[in-house]
């Protein structure tokens, strides 16, 4: 019987060597318990962050205290919000709580409760708590908070109604040399860096979009010196603060704003059909709502 040889090397390419399955077994498995760590670590964050899980009562009551975790503040609002729609007369028990977090200094808290506080426009104390934030620093805020209030048909939030539907006019928060790279028309967050001023003593002060739209005008070119309190642009809302301001309006608008409002009917702002329908619709429901007062 022929032997076969092997190179004095030890290569044989015909020669093959079989790994023993115990250890490949052995050196994949903390790999495998590793990766199933990950799922399982990757789930809960999703699962215990996820604004969509039910909370019981005794976790929203934790949540809206929970302010060192704003996002539990947030999931516990819109638990309680989804409650008072399905008319849950439970939800009552939290209310002292949200009108308190009307007066947070956190600008999310506020602008959510602004929100929320329009599910139940039977309640006088979100009554009185939205007529408040009306004042409120942030346009968001105050914007949320007229929204609201054409639930309870009340009409004090009109004139943020008609603002909504302008151009928004963005204030310097500091004095030094301005600068900024950006563009008229530039699609833009809230919370969005639009510029930075350098101060006198060199400290920077940033400038940020308090809500969502597009830069519409530029006021000081980059590299200008501009004082604090000085129009540093214009912003445009964007089109679904739009369509909530218009249908707003037409429960509480006036004859007085239809100028405004058939500028967006008859195409003059440059929107969508959507809005374009919606002013239509907003404006005669106002005409149809002064024919009527005419006629008493």
């Amino acid at each position: 019987m022929a032997t076969q040889e092997t190179p004095e090397n030890g290569n044989n390419p015909q020669l093959k060597i079989a790994t023993p399955a115990a250890k490949r077994i052995r050196a994949s498995g903390p790999i495998l318990i590793l990766a199933i760590l990950f799922v399982v670590a990757s789930f809960l964050t999703w699962y215990f962050t996820w604004f969509g899980r039910d909370l019981s009562d005794s976790e929203i009551s934790k949540f809206l205290v929970d302010e060192k975790h704003p996002r539990h503040v947030q999931h516990a609002l819109l638990q309680i919000q989804q409650r008072i729609e399905r008319g849950d007369q439970n939800a009552k028990q939290w209310y002292p709580q949200i009108v308190a977090l009307a007066g947070n200094p956190e600008t999310e808290f506020r602008l959510t409760v602004a929100w929320l506080m329009g599910a139940d426009n039977t309640s006088e104390e979100f009554h009185n708590a939205l007529q408040r934030l009306l004042a409120d620093p942030e346009p968001i805020v105050r914007r949320n908070a007229a929204l609201a209030l054409v639930r309870f048909n009340d009409s004090s939030g009109r004139p943020e109604l008609l603002a909504m539907l302008q151009p928004f006019t963005l204030n310097a928060p500091a004095t030094g040399l301005l600068q900024s790279s950006l563009a008229g028309g530039a699609q833009i967050s809230r919370g969005t860096l639009l510029a930075r001023i350098q101060e006198t003593n060199n400290e920077i002060a940033a400038v940020r979009s308090p809500m969502r739209g597009k830069v519409d005008r530029i006021l000081v070119a980059d590299g200008s010196n501009i004082f604090e309190g000085d129009a540093v642009l214009t912003i445009s809302s964007d089109e679904g603060s739009i369509w909530e301001a218009l249908r707003g309006l037409s429960v509480v608008g006036e004859e007085q704003d239809l100028p405004l409002i058939e500028r967006y009917a008859s195409g003059a702002e440059r929107v969508s059909e959507h809005i374009k329908q919606q002013a239509a619709l907003t404006a005669k429901a106002i005409r149809s709502r002064a024919n009527s007062k005419n006629k008493i």
